[in-house]
């Protein structure tokens, strides 16, 4: 049988969009090396990433520890010797709630988490890129910054950071062959989406229902939009088929936002 073609690193990979993202390089045979704090969560992603043709390696890593990023970087390296994609889409929902309200720890944990951990994981992992002289990044933002929700401003803010991140890393990356992008999901329906209805429901006064039929009525499909989908416009991102396409913010939110 022949060798998969790419190792492709994916964190935030045990559940929902990280969890469809290993599936979708799966289909193609990659190996995946999937990351997460939820080691039971990244077992089950490895399973079905096997079941689907695949080869998993699972390394349980907090995205914010320095040491267990580096640590996770050497075990990348260690599966083929070579690292040729990377997927940086863990990321935490953040506090709910009008700013003047948010507590700092709160605040700067989600930053820790959704910047920090994004910057932690590119640092670690694109050197033996960067000598290899090839490689695709694929950064998971959120449209919520382009159409905010109520009361969440740090969510918004710290996925928002991530656009002026992949902008000025595909600048910096390029000369070296690396091609550096970023994908806006919005109203993905999976766990995340359920909890940020609640906190809808709760801080306006209003059923859950009546907040997801709002998110479907600014969708011009009137849907929401699958965590598959998503995976979709990654996999293209870290193909040879988007060769010519770095340091864009791709949507993915069945048109809620086209900017």
């Amino acid at each position: 049988m022949a060798m998969p073609d790419r190792v492709v690193v994916v964190t935030g990979a045990s559940r929902g969009i990280g969890r469809a993202i290993a599936e979708g390089f799966a289909r193609l045979g990659d190996v995946l090396v999937v990351i997460g704090r939820d080691e039971a969560g990244l077992t089950e992603t490895a399973r079905r990433v096997e079941s689907l043709g695949g080869e998993a390696v699972v390394v349980p890593t907090d995205v914010t520890s320095p040491d267990q990023v580096a640590t996770m970087a050497e075990a990348a390296l260690a599966v083929r010797g070579r690292i040729d994609v990377v997927v940086a889409n863990a990321g935490i929902g953040g506090p709910s709630g009008v700013l003047w309200e948010i507590d700092p720890a709160d605040w700067r944990e989600t930053f820790a988490v959704n910047v920090e951990g994004v910057y932690l994981t590119l640092r670690a992992l694109l050197p033996p890129m960067l000598a290899a002289g090839s490689g695709a990044v694929v950064v998971v933002g959120s449209i919520s910054g382009k159409r905010p929700l109520y009361g969440r401003s740090p969510y918004t803010a710290s996925k928002m950071a991530l656009v002026g991140l992949v902008r000025t890393l595909a600048v910096e990356a390029g000369p070296h062959g690396i091609r550096v992008n970023l994908v806006s999901p919005g109203f993905v329906e999976g766990p995340r989406l359920d909890w940020v209805v609640r906190a809808q429901s709760e801080a306006r006064g209003v059923e859950e229902q009546q907040i997801r039929e709002e998110m479907r009525s600014l969708s011009p499909l009137r849907r929401l939009t699958q965590a598959g989908e998503v995976a979709d416009a990654v996999v293209f991102l870290a193909s040879e088929r988007a060769r010519a396409i770095t340091g864009a913010d791709l949507n993915v939110n069945s048109g809620v936002v086209m900017y």
